[in-house]
């Protein structure tokens, strides 16, 4: 199960048929009005978001389902709204889209840790609601063990921290309001002294050890790569630098880029592990996610040690690439295995290179384990990924090639000037690259005719997941049934996707199609 299920489950929007005529700019940006509003004054909590709604917000979901005084911080629930929302300004002009900014900074400001961070979620009904939250739906989520216990502290998991401080920035950036600078500060505090003096971070701070995971050690304070927490917080930091010439963050800066260093293993096995202990050995985490090198790790890492090498021209960073690259080429599934383009196992055992294998167990109260396997059976999970190693090592021998001062032209590390930054934040949804402009102009027709006559995007919800009950309540009630013919025990509250998908309300579905509508904007404007 993908713990980010409603990121990609909800993104379908119902489809209507394409309409021949392009809008025009005023059509376009009287949509984009529409579902802005309905966004801000139907759907947002206090100027937050979480990532999914019932029509009649009955119910509504971020990872997990939340209360009605809960937002999202994780993506796509409220920084992704506040980045969009500067986009639409930067697009249009128009003010409607800097308060709603302005919202989202309001809401994430009151939900920041007073060591400077953020946790997943906030709600603004309090710590006592938020505790009633872990105690009841989060303590039953059978496969999301994370949200099982309230630590009170922070995490830099599914980059939550770094997306609010990087909207933080952008936010402060636009008009340097002074207000905006102090929780931008706080961020920027935060990552630095949640570094280590080896120059990782753990994935939660302030440390926080005091949960067992049914037996299971505390993961929370390991040297962490998952989740992309070390390749977010340098990039954060070279952000800082660029934008704000912050002399502070160039020396966590360089000991975070060192770690990406230090954390390669030596051959034969010179890979990346999703986390380690504090002696940099790989280290387990949650129990899907053995003590083991990780094949995506390892090609996140070639790619970001690659820029590294672009921000400073330093050839360490490139010297044991080629290593890499060829372990991974070495690690790649047979023709046969590579099911729906899936190249590579997951997860590979310390020192033999075998792949593991994770098959379920446990049940519903929470004591879940994953029992390691060597073969992708039935019920066997984390089977492999999607991996273009030829593309990663051109990638690196064409930077290799080039001159010095080339390669290191755009630098934000060696040019003596700020840098601004770019205009959007948000990427362009990729529609297919060989689309002509007919066809683009009827998919915008489309888009701006499938905006409901209540100012949202209809989506598909392919994903929900059990209410919460009393332990001896939903032990009476029967099991659902998830679309893959799994029996979901009636008190797992993780969520799932359904044999019975409804139409709801979609932030993904918002950011995506709003974000079409820009670029288009901006293209014919141009």
């Amino acid at each position: 199960m993908d713990r980010r299920l409603f990121l990609t489950a909800t993104g379908a929007m119902l489809a209507t048929p394409a309409l021949a005529a392009t809008p025009s700019r005023a059509k376009i940006l009287d949509t984009m009005r529409r579902a802005t509003t309905f966004m801000t004054d139907k759907v947002a909590v206090n100027g937050g978001y979480v990532w999914s709604y019932l029509p009649d917000m009955s119910r509504r979901w971020g990872e997990m389902e939340a209360k009605p005084t809960m937002i999202w911080v994780q993506a796509p629930g409220t920084p992704g709204m506040g980045q969009l929302f500067l986009d639409a300004y930067h697009a249009t002009g128009e003010d409607q889209y800097y308060k709603a900014a302005e919202d989202v900074a309001g809401a994430l400001i009151w939900g920041q840790h007073p060591s400077g961070g953020w946790h997943y979620m906030i709600d603004f009904a309090g710590e006592t609601s938020l505790r009633d939250w872990y105690d009841t739906i989060g303590s039953h989520g059978m496969r999301l063990e994370e949200m099982r216990h309230y630590y009170g502290n922070c995490t830099f998991d599914d980059g939550g921290t770094i997306e609010s401080g990087e909207f933080l920035l952008r936010l402060y950036m636009e008009k340097r309001d002074p207000k905006y600078r102090a929780p931008l500060d706080k961020v920027v505090d935060f990552v630095i002294a949640a570094q280590y003096p080896i120059g990782g971070w753990p994935q939660r701070f302030p440390i926080n050890r005091e949960y067992s995971n049914g037996g299971l050690p505390d993961y929370t304070a390991n040297i962490t790569f998952n989740d992309e927490v070390a390749i977010n917080n340098t990039n954060f930091l070279a952000l800082i630098y660029q934008t704000l010439g912050e002399q502070r963050v160039l020396e966590p800066l360089m000991r975070g880029m060192g770690i990406f260093i230090l954390a390669q293993q030596g051959d034969p096995q010179p890979g990346w592990a999703l986390q380690y202990t504090q002696d940099l050995k790989p280290a387990g985490a949650r129990s899907s996610e053995p003590p083991s090198l990780a094949t995506h790790t390892t090609a996140a890492c070639i790619r970001q040690m690659i820029k590294f090498y672009r921000w400073t021209g330093d050839t360490k960073y490139l010297a044991r690439l080629p290593q890499a690259l060829d372990w991974l080429d070495k690690l790649e599934l047979p023709k046969e295995r590579q099911i729906n383009g899936f190249t590579h196992p997951t997860f590979i055992e310390v020192g033999t290179d075998r792949a593991l294998y994770l098959k379920h167990s446990g049940t519903w109260s929470g004591d879940q384990r994953n029992e390691v396997v060597y073969e992708p059976k039935d019920g066997v999970g984390w089977v492999n990924r999607k991996l273009n190693i030829a593309a990663l090592r051109r990638e690196y021998e064409t930077v290799k090639a080039l001159p010095r001062d080339v390669a290191t032209q755009d630098s934000p590390l060696l040019s003596p000037a700020l840098k601004p930054l770019p205009k959007y934040a948000v990427d362009r949804p990729q529609r297919g690259s060989d689309l002509n402009t007919q066809d683009e102009n009827a998919g915008i027709a489309e888009l701006v005719a499938s905006l409901n006559s209540d100012g949202y995007w209809p989506t598909l919800l392919n994903a929900t997941s059990n209410v919460f009950h009393p332990d001896a309540e939903a032990a009476l009630l029967p099991a659902s049934i998830a679309a893959n013919g799994e029996a979901i025990d009636a008190r797992d509250t993780s969520p799932y996707i359904t044999t019975t998908p409804v139409i709801g309300i979609s932030t993904g579905t918002y950011i995506n199609n709003m974000s079409r509508l820009i670029h288009f904007l901006d293209r014919t404007s141009a």
